[in-house]
């Protein structure tokens, strides 16, 4: 048999033993602030029917949906002359989850008997997408996901920056939350005389960032937008001051524009709350922001890492209806995820990572024999049962090899039990870093490991 060239999917990653130690500091942290804010976790299966993916992240959305084939005889009976899309449902009907947002909404509908409204949830779990892989951006990534459904108040979006400063501020990543309100964008596109263009609007306005004003003026032009509307977006792009004065603003051009008005309302009740909370990041609303999912219905948030340059870290909104797509209308959700991936990204490149994380084992006990082995057995035992982490070299190799070992993983003590241990009931203790030993009773030896 040949040999099978080693590799993985593009967009897709393997992580050694210190990326996961590292990358569970990162789920540690998010997850004891969603505790800490009386979230529950639940968990959904990573394969999703299409019928329950599809139509919901817009046109470009849905291009990045991971199809799987259907299982046994599925080309039988198919006539590939077809257009893809009459082909692509009779050959396959499901897919891997693009995001935790969908899957959680079919969640509660399908389980709306054991949930109780209003349902408090996050879930961390990996979600696919079939994009082009880039620094920042992977096609299996894992979000970190923190939902509140069945309730409109926005002291639930106050939460959510609370959380995002408390999950950033443990990080020590310094960040700016970027706040928008999708009504404000639909009153945008409802004043410049477009209100059916409020999708193309969204989606090119989105990109800015990414590819400047001008071309976020020639998209829109290639959308079907005329220039005299384009050009009234202006005065939009061109609002200044704090995010007080632009909202002001802003209801001075929503004069006759009610859907535009109240996201107003809803932006200035948000950042009031905002200001009384005593929220250390920076928190600043951002009228180009948009997020291109489609179920956004009201406040949608974008954070940024002030010190490295890469996309969004995490981000998220407010969504009405989502629910309703699967027969429950009329509960209101709103939800933030973080990317956990881009989130590992810029603690490498700021050096952030707490020292030690790697480290698997606190004490290794060196093997000089069948007799010192089995002494060695109970005394790691005490030691766990303390909550030390501890090992016991497997093998009776040489004592530069095992010292070795130690050093490359990062092991702090190493543990002596020879003869004269066995026979006094003691442990010689060796500091890695410093060389300095100690004999002592078991007792003692698990003070100073603690």
């Amino acid at each position: 048999m040949a040999n099978v060239k080693c590799s993985i999917p593009k967009g897709t990653r393997d992580f050694s033993p210190v990326e996961m130690a590292r990358r569970n500091y990162i789920f540690d942290t998010i997850r004891s602030v969603f505790s800490l804010f009386a979230f529950e976790p639940i968990e959904t299966p990573s394969l999703e029917n299409l019928s329950t993916l599809m139509g919901k992240y817009g046109e470009e959305g849905d291009k990045l949906l991971f199809k799987v084939l259907n299982s046994g005889d599925f080309m039988e009976g198919v006539d590939f002359t077809q257009d893809y899309h009459k082909v692509a449902p009779q050959i396959c009907d499901r897919g891997l989850r693009y995001d935790l947002t969908v899957p959680f909404a079919r969640y509660v509908v399908q389980h709306r008997d054991q949930v109780v409204l209003p349902f408090r949830r996050y879930q961390l779990q990996p979600v696919w997408r079939a994009d082009r892989p880039q620094k920042g951006r992977y096609r299996e990534f894992y979000q970190c996901d923190a939902d509140m459904i069945g309730s409109t108040s926005l002291l639930n979006e106050l939460e959510l920056v609370q959380m995002i400063d408390a999950v950033f501020s443990r990080l020590g990543i310094g960040v700016t939350v970027k706040i928008n309100n999708r009504k404000v964008l639909a009153g945008i596109a409802e004043l410049i005389g477009a209100p059916d263009k409020i999708v193309d609007i969204t989606v090119a306005i989105d990109k800015l960032d990414k590819i400047g004003l001008d071309n976020v003026r020639a998209e829109l032009a290639d959308r079907g937008l005329t220039a005299e509307q384009i050009a009234a977006l202006d005065p939009v792009f061109s609002l200044s001051g704090t995010a007080t004065e632009k909202i002001h603003q802003l209801k001075a051009l929503f004069a006759s524009v009610s859907v535009g008005l109240q996201g107003a309302d809803e932006l200035e009740e948000l950042f009031g709350y905002i200001d009384g909370a005593g929220i250390g990041c920076g928190v600043e609303l951002d009228l180009t922001l948009a997020r291109g999912l489609n179920y956004y219905t009201g406040a949608i948030f974008e954070v940024k890492a002030r010190d490295v340059q890469i996309g969004s870290i995490c981000g998220g909104g407010r969504y009405d209806n989502l629910t309703g797509i699967f027969g429950m209308p009329d509960v209101s959700g709103v939800g933030i995820s973080f990317g956990a991936d881009r989130i590992y990204d810029v603690l490498t490149e700021l050096g952030a990572f707490p020292e030690g994380l790697e480290q698997a084992a606190t004490v290794m006990f060196i093997n000089f024999g069948a007799a010192e082995g089995r002494a060695c057995i109970g005394l790691a035992a005490r030691l766990r049962a303390a909550g030390i982490a501890t090992l016991i070299y497997p093998d009776a190799a040489k004592m530069k090899k095992q010292m070795d070992y130690a050093n490359r993983k990062g092991i702090p003590y190493v543990a002596f039990v020879g003869e004269s241990e066995m026979r006094d009931g003691t442990v010689t203790l060796k500091n890695m870093a410093t060389g300095d030993q100690q004999t002592l009773a078991v007792e003692q030896m698990i003070e100073v490991l603690q």
